[in-house]
């Protein structure tokens, strides 16, 4: 039964306990996730071995929140583990001027410290058997939203910590209550807001009470947690019952069908993944609206901003990722000193899954290969065993991409059977505990018989990606059936991979392809095949599912390829007016803070030729350039005319739209050369804004100043290297459509309301 509380604007206050005022120098740990615009995923990926190493501290923690005062007051009773012994010490957010009440423990500042903010350490003295103490403390935390990341695709904004009157967000790198050095916590808080306020926490609401102009609401988490949260603001409150889970709604304005759309996916996700996995940690799993655009995901709650909780792909793409995100980063903990093997586990499990569920994951496999190639030189990559989290394209493209592709290959080497057997042991036997790369290794020999290290080895501690050339490939009749030879090579840099080498060949007369797996162990290796009928075509990898950099021809071009270049020349149009050109050339200075490692920006009347060492960027409909643009593209169908753009027999107007293309420079197939152009000046900030999430595109067209828009299309693949067609009866070669492939069952199936016997759908 849905449970609704309104709420409404309430007088926020004005006692002002503190005035000391603070600005963010960084933010200390949040892992975030693409979804459509600026998301982050923020969870408790703490670094310990093991528990014997993790001493937990209990915190039962009384806090008045003062929004408008930007301030909070707090009593924290703090019991502290004998391993601290008697020299503790702990830090907290400068000018919160704590004191303790307990007789015989004293307290003394120390120094002053910069992390994400500034903070005071402090020591603490006990008597001898002391173990609890008392601390009251109070002042001010206020840290705008800003920038964090290092380009556009993979930047984030994010505060280390905020109290205000549109709403509160703290963490741990807000230093709001007392951080004991190398602990976790078990902690229960309870929260005094002003009347008709809410707070959101980690763990089990325990109550709220709502009395004498007041909200005391008491949350509790006896799950060992890596740091603290607390979020509040003005909800309209909507919660049902998921078995023995609390599944709650709380949006800062009410709306009934948009709680109902994300309880009812919630408990399907929670439904799916318990039966995936395990059972779901937490008492309770809330969908909070935040205040400023985010994603995050913490312990028991995520926090998805204004813009994203109402897009309509979130509560099938994002919103999974973040429900399974309570099984693997915020149930079993990452050692991310020995890499954070969490978001490639919960990518592979919760957006590949569902493109899975659609028969779409092969797309989406490519698509992760093509964001390696685009997104990842040489000089910014990095083992799995280096990744902590998520900062920057490149970032993303292996901590997330190589990661779940990595799992994939375990998935297809161990059979779903053992693959979910030994993902169910890892999470039993170290939930609410770190586990590292080398623990699931065990659990997946444990489930499988098989001897993992070298392939954890070769996908976790090594750089880079092989890279696969296909030559010589020849059919021929043998006895009653048919031979297909040919040669397979590894041409990337340094040492061969270990791989098991999918190949398909289509026959003829055939609406199946026959499959094959070559073993690989060298850089050049020379291929037999037997197959019952004539072989007219040899496709490797056609579904996508070794890691490795995608070869010339498997995927179009797209956007991402200049925004992942390292050099990338910027053409101005000298003959545009003078808004117009300074429009553009603030797009230009954007990008170059916040894109390739290197950025030159040009007028066309600066520039002879458009290189063909570097991707090339051409703006605007006056530049002089255009021409060479409109000569690459017509290859493509595309005609480029005063009245606008026709692309594939659709004409996009010069008026009122604003267009970006890619293509490959005719001087150097290698690299990209994309064209931005709008009518006037008034979308260009917008079209900065969202161009780098349209990445996977090869051409996207906008309307309006905001701008809008209204086409996007990927090129038709002309043909790939890693494909050889073979003559048929005829003798000629024909290039015939691939054969069929099997069907493969996704891991999990989402499960349908109503028809679930423990009574999921409420």
């Amino acid at each position: 039964m849905l449970r609704q509380t309104a709420r409404t604007n309430p007088d926020l206050g004005t006692r002002h306990e503190n005035s000391h005022q603070n600005t963010m120098k960084s933010f200390r740990f949040t892992v975030p996730v693409v979804f459509a615009l600026v998301l982050m995923q923020a969870h408790a990926c703490r670094s310990y071995a093991s528990e014997s190493r993790a001493p937990l501290v209990k915190h039962n923690l009384s806090v008045e929140i003062l929004p408008g005062a930007n301030s909070l007051s707090a009593r924290d009773t703090i019991t502290v583990p004998d391993v601290l012994g008697r020299d503790i010490r702990f830090r907290l957010h400068q000018g919160l001027n704590p004191v303790c009440t307990t007789p015989g423990v004293t307290v003394v500042r120390e120094a002053e410290e910069r992390t994400s903010v500034p903070v005071e350490s402090y020591r603490v003295t006990p008597a001898v058997g002391v173990k609890t103490f008392t601390l009251t403390y109070g002042g001010t935390i206020n840290h705008p939203v800003r920038p964090h990341g290092t380009d556009r695709t993979g930047g984030t904004t994010a505060t280390p910590g905020t109290i205000s009157r549109e709403g509160v967000y703290l963490d741990g790198s807000s230093f709001w209550y007392p951080h004991f050095d190398d602990s976790w916590v078990t902690f229960s808080i309870e929260a005094t807001l002003p009347d008709r306020w809410d707070a959101v926490s980690q763990g089990e609401r325990v109550s709220m009470v709502r009395k004498d102009g007041e909200t005391r609401v008491q949350w509790s988490s006896p799950e060992p947690q890596s740091e603290m949260y607390l979020t509040a603001g003005l909800f309209t409150e909507y919660a049902e019952t998921a078995g023995a889970v609390e599944v709650i709604v709380l949006l800062r304005s009410a709306d009934d069908a948009l709680a109902r759309k994300y309880l009812n996916a919630a408990k399907r996700y929670l439904a799916m993944y318990s039966d995936l996995i395990g059972p779901y940690p937490y008492k309770k799993f809330a969908v909070v609206e935040n205040f400023w655009e985010t994603g995050f995901g913490m312990p028991s709650f995520t926090l998805l901003g204004p813009k994203v909780i109402r897009f309509p792909f979130i509560l099938h793409s994002s919103y999974p990722h973040e429900i399974l995100h309570n099984w693997w980063g915020n149930g079993v903990y990452a050692d991310i000193d020995t890499g954070n093997w969490s978001e490639g586990l919960t990518a592979y499990l919760s957006d590949h899954l569902i493109r899975a569920q659609r028969s779409d994951a092969e797309v989406y496999r490519r698509d992760t290969l093509r964001r390696y190639g685009d997104y990842v030189s040489h000089e910014k990559d990095f083992p799995l065993t280096d990744f902590r989290a998520r900062h920057s394209s490149a970032s993303q493209a292996v901590g997330y991409g190589k990661a779940l592709m990595f799992f994939h290959m375990l998935r297809r080497e161990l059979g779903d059977e053992a693959f979910i057997r030994g993902l169910q042991d890892f999470y039993r036997d170290y939930k609410f505990r770190t586990a590292s790369y080398k623990d699931l290794r065990n659990a997946l020999e444990k489930a499988s018989g098989l001897h993992l290290k070298r392939m954890f080895d070769q996908w976790t501690t090594r750089t880079g990606a092989p890279e696969l050339r296909l030559t010589g490939v020849q059919g021929r009749a043998d006895g009653n059936g048919y031979r297909v030879t040919g040669i397979l090579e590894q041409i990337q840099p340094g040492k061969a991979y270990a791989l098991k080498v999918p190949v398909a060949v289509t026959m003829e007369g055939q609406a199946e392809a026959h499959l094959a797996r070559v073993v690989m162990g060298d850089k050049r290796i020379e291929f037999s095949l037997k197959v019952p009928h004539r072989p007219l075509r040899v496709d490797i990898d056609p579904q996508f599912d070794l890691f490795r950099r995608l070869a010339p021809g498997e995927t179009p071009i797209s956007l991402s390829k200049t925004f992942g270049s390292q050099n990338v020349l910027i053409v101005l149009p000298s003959g545009a007016e003078a808004g117009l050109l300074e429009a553009y050339r603030e797009l230009a200075r954007s990008w170059t803070s916040a894109g390739p490692d290197s950025v030159e920006v040009k007028l066309d009347s600066e520039v002879t030729r458009l290189p063909s060492d570097r991707a090339v960027m051409v703006l605007g409909w006056e530049n002089r350039f255009v021409k060479d643009v409109a000569a690459a593209l017509s290859s493509r169908e595309v005609k480029i005319s005063s009245e606008g753009v026709t692309i594939t027999d659709r004409l996009v107007p010069r008026a009122d739209h604003a267009v970006a293309l890619t293509t490959e420079h005719p001087g150097n197939s290698d690299q990209p050369l994309t064209w931005v152009a709008a009518d006037n000046m008034k979308p260009i900030p917008g079209l900065g804004r969202k161009l780098p999430h349209y990445g996977k595109y090869g051409y996207v067209a906008f309307q309006g100043n905001e701008p809008v828009n209204v086409l996007k299309g990927r090129w038709p693949v002309l043909g790939s290297s890693l494909t050889a067609f073979l003559p048929g009866q005829d003798g000629t070669n024909s290039r015939v459509k691939r054969a069929n492939l099997p069907a493969r069952r996704p891991l999990a199936e989402l499960p349908k309301l109503g028809n679930d016997p423990r009574g999921l759908d409420g």
